[in-house]
């Protein structure tokens, strides 16, 4: 399938995006924060609003057909750098060896967020 995809399980966006776009093998997903299927912030801090994060991923993903094992490039985005550590832990529960590539940078999100990370994947 390919084109704009709303995922099962991943609240609808408020704005005019699509959490996960598919065009031939290539997937992309938008900026997923920590937010449930209902859209509210998952309490717990950077490393909880992280794991939630990257289940909205997951959930883009297989929506298109792939995996976390089939990304290939990770945009990582935290409010805060001291979260740095709460963000990687997460993060290594998540994704095995080979690592995707990866950047991680501070930037200035919604108020409340955290952590936001979209992805590249490659589906096979």
């Amino acid at each position: 399938m390919d084109g704009a995809i709303q995922p099962e399980g991943v609240a609808t966006p408020p704005f005019p995006f699509s959490p996960v776009v598919a065009s031939g093998d290539l997937v992309w997903t938008a900026g997923q924060v920590g937010t449930d299927t209902s859209g509210a912030l998952v309490e717990g801090g950077a490393g909880a609003q992280t794991r939630q994060a990257l289940e909205n991923v997951r959930l883009c993903l297989e929506a298109a057909g792939c995996g976390l094992d089939d990304v290939v490039k990770v945009n990582a985005y935290l409010a805060d750098m001291d979260d740095f550590d709460a963000y990687n832990a997460a993060y290594q529960d998540l994704f095995t060896t080979p690592y995707p590539a990866r950047t991680t940078v501070g930037a200035t999100l919604a108020p409340g967020l955290l952590v936001e990370i979209e992805v590249v994947a490659r589906r096979r």
